[in-house]
This record gives structure tokens, sequence and C-alpha cells, in this order.
């Protein structure tokens, strides 16, 4: 789900993101650092660009490494929790495409299927035609379907905003529809690329339609109790975040927005999890344990996303890394949580790091260069 305060903030971000990248890749962008404890240095910087708390997790078969810096409150001396729970934004998307990739693996639906098919009527209107949009279009953010954010969602925008409506439940009816009072940004042509959420909300629609189960219980039935993921949850409706974790902040005024119903990110951004989870749901699903291979190659088959300056392929990101090649993984942000994280190609490494309170360029440089130089340890 996109960041609060303004309308793309993950585009301000993230159009930055290329030239990030490429300083990290070339060597430019990433300090040389002692080499007797390298995560914490690397997360050390993170804390230094000014956020209030960071938290990282890196593994591989044999070695699971951890650091922390910061507070989880701002104005206590409480520490960071180990194996911490935030919300993972955009990062959801991942296990959205995951679910829809197995009912395709399952012969119960297809990728070329439009959302026609399966939600009639749905998208329609101002241009918008559900039956000239497919599923994978979707996945790949390929639609040309608008994307919603801090305009259409109050609590998103600002503090006040916050404040009045945390509590506000929405109806993924009710998202799509503000969608459709916008014109598309193009035709559904396979070939442009623009980030949108509301493409994820219409593919957990079409989840519970397949299904005939919500996206929610899809999600913990296929990835989260076979993974064993217990510290990762599909929260609904219920705004607050059970077990340890640090209190996130946003907005200019540093306002701590822990408490909220993420019922506006279902499908694009509202799960709930850990580092350690994410970490081996990333070394699952690129070790071949969540996908049969066609499935998986499908997802990981990737087009230039110019708003990201990386390539994206079905709810994942390939991004190059400094030693030489590429990893996956995918951003996330919602409301006062930020993650990075992502794996190998073959699961064995990953990586990944959270920041509980609103970063900028520089907090993103710091979190991109920590999983690069991790990735890619192993390898130098």
């Amino acid at each position: 789900m996109r960041v609060p305060g303004r309308r793309r903030r993950d585009q301000l971000v993230l159009t930055s993101l290329g030239a990030v990248l490429f300083a990290t890749s070339t060597g430019t962008g990433a300090a040389k650092l002692p080499q007797d404890d390298p995560l914490q240095q690397q997360v050390d910087a993170v804390h230094d660009t000014g956020v209030v708390g960071v938290s990282a997790e890196v593994t591989s078969p044999d070695t699971r490494d951890i650091a922390r810096a910061g507070t989880a409150e701002r104005g206590s001396r409480r520490q960071m929790p180990l194996n911490g729970r935030f919300r993972i934004g955009s990062a959801t998307k991942t296990f959205t495409a995951t679910v829809v990739l197995q009912l395709v693996g399952e012969g119960r639906m297809s990728l070329e299927d439009t959302v026609e098919q399966w939600l009639p009527g749905v998208v329609q209107g101002n241009g918008n035609d559900g039956s000239q949009i497919t599923v994978r279009q979707l996945l790949q953010h390929t639609s040309g379907i608008r994307d919603i954010g801090p305009p259409e969602i109050p609590a998103l925008k600002s503090a006040g905003g916050y404040r009045a409506e945390r509590f506000r439940t929405y109806t993924p009816e009710e998202l799509v529809g503000l969608a459709m009072q916008l014109p598309p940004n193009f035709p559904p042509d396979g070939e442009q690329w623009s980030y949108s959420n509301t493409n994820y909300i219409l593919a957990a629609m079409i989840t519970q339609k397949v299904t005939g189960r919500s996206w929610a219980k899809e999600v913990n039935d296929r990835i989260i109790r076979p993974l064993g993921l217990r510290g990762t949850s599909t929260p609904g409706t219920f705004p607050f975040i059970l077990g340890p974790h640090a209190q996130g902040y946003a907005f200019s005024t540093g306002t701590d927005v822990t408490v909220l119903n993420s019922s506006m990110a279902v499908g694009s951004g509202s799960v709930i999890s850990t580092a350690h989870d994410l970490n081996r749901f990333y070394a699952a699903l690129l070790g071949g344990r969540l996908l049969a291979p066609a499935q998986l190659d499908e997802m990981t088959n990737t087009m230039d996303a110019p708003e990201l300056g990386v390539r994206y392929g079905l709810g994942l990101a390939e991004i190059p890394l400094s030693c030489g090649g590429s990893y996956f993984g995918h951003r996330g942000e919602l409301l006062g949580y930020i993650t990075w994280g992502g794996a190998t190609r073959d699961g064995t490494r990953t990586a990944v790091v959270y920041v509980s309170s609103d970063g900028g360029r520089d907090t993103q440089q710091a979190m991109i260069t920590l999983v690069d130089q991790e990735l890619c340890r192993t390898r130098s």
C-alpha cells in the first residue's frame, strides 16, 4: 500500500531508486564497512538517517544473523523487539500473487482470464473495461487501472485524517469504486507499466470468487500455516498489532500510527509479519516450495518497471546485485513501517530490514545497500 502524507510517496522514493540501485551496483553508493559485524554496521547506517528504530535479519542454510538499533518507542529506552511484528505494506503483494499462481497451477483459473470473467461489471466506467484486462496484467501492473492512496484514504493523508479515520472499514468493492472514478493511465496492452494497489485489491476479490473463501483464509491456509509463520497474520479489520512490536510513526508530526484498521489494503498491503517470517517466506518461494516450476517461472519473468527503476514480475521485483546477477524481493510501506527484503534466485540466502518511522531517500538508500551487501556477502 502507498505511504502516508502524499499522493505518490512510493513514486517519490522509487523514482530515485534507479539512481540508488545504480550507485549500489557500481560500488559508488555503499560505504566500506568493518568486517567484524557488517550487519550491525549496516543497521546503524540505516538508523543514522533519522528513523526511530531499525531491525534486520539475514539467513542462509547454516546461519541466522540479527541486528537492531534505535528504540521501539520514541522517547523510551525500550529496545527494538527481537522478531518484532510490523505491517509489511506492499510486500503483501507477493503473498497475493503466490496464492493466485497456486490457483493457476491447480487449473482453477488462468493468467489470461479477464477481470470481467470473474468480476462482472466491477471494472467499468470512465474508460475502464474489465473485459480487456487480464489477471496477468493485474499482477504485473500493466492493467492501466489507477492507483488509490492518500487523496482517497484520509487516514493515510495526514495526522488529522489518521486520528479521524484509523478505525474506518473499507470494502474491496468500495476501494475499486474509488479507482473507477478515474480514467485509466493507459490501455491494457501489456507493454506499459504503472504501479497500482487497485490491481491487487482486484486480485484478492478474484481469489474469493474462484475459491468461495476470503483472500485472508486462502493466504492463511496456503502460506502462513504450511510454512509455520507464527508471527504473520491477515488482520482484516482488527486494528491492533498483537505480540512484540515497535510503535510506528508517520507524518511530519511524528504521530504514533501503530493502531490502524488496514482494510484499505486488502490483498495489496495489509499483512502483518516479522523479518524472520518474511525470510522464511522468500526462501520457500524462491526455493520452489510454494509454486510449481511453471508458475515460479511466470512470477520471476520480469519486465522493465520505469517507476521503480527495477524489473517487475508477478508480485515480485528483480533487483540487480553489486556482486553480479540479481535478487527477488519487494519493498513495503504502510503508515509508520517501511520494509525492504528479498532472496537470491535459489532462495538460499535472504535478507529483510524494516524501520518504524517515515524515511526519506537516505533511509531508502541505506536499506537497499544493506540488503545488497548481505545477499552478496557469501559471494564476495
